[in-house]
């Protein structure tokens, strides 16, 4: 199971979902070519051998991009797996791609600053516990 970030050209300024108008289309993020250099320019190791589906894996935290099978690139997803160390590398991915995420796990709906990122990385872990205890029969 991962914590799954949305990532997409979001409106300046949004605080939360509810900021964002009813109308809003998200403008491209640019062709796929132009994210895997942008991840890979931060992030070396990431593996896109597979264009629509690339990894990163590191001893904090394993990525999986879902950059999808077109060229051009208006939202992907970022399914993240690992330790508290794994929010600061997604922020610092989004950081390099100058772009914002969307985070359902957060209170606000929006990949936002460290300690909500931290807060909604920890209620993805305790759900996460959750439903391994329930898989597992350990109710």
């Amino acid at each position: 199971m991962s914590w799954d970030v949305f990532v997409l050209n979001l409106p300046p300024g949004i605080r939360s979902l509810d900021d964002i108008p009813k109308d809003f289309e998200p403008p491209l993020l640019g062709t796929r070519a132009e994210i895997i250099a942008k991840i890979t320019a931060v992030y070396p190791q990431a593996d896109f051998s597979d264009p629509s589906w690339g990894m990163l894996k590191l001893p904090e935290c394993w990525i999986e991009f879902g950059l999808g099978a077109t060229e051009q690139v208006a939202s992907f997803a970022m399914h993240v797996r690992g330790g508290e160390h794994a929010p600061d590398i997604v922020a610092h991915i989004l950081d390099a791609l100058e772009v914002h995420a969307i985070d359902p796990n957060s209170k606000t709906g929006i990949f936002a600053d460290q300690d909500s990122l931290r807060e909604s990385f920890a209620r993805w872990g305790g759900f996460h516990a959750q439903v391994a205890k329930i898989i597992n029969g350990d109710r």
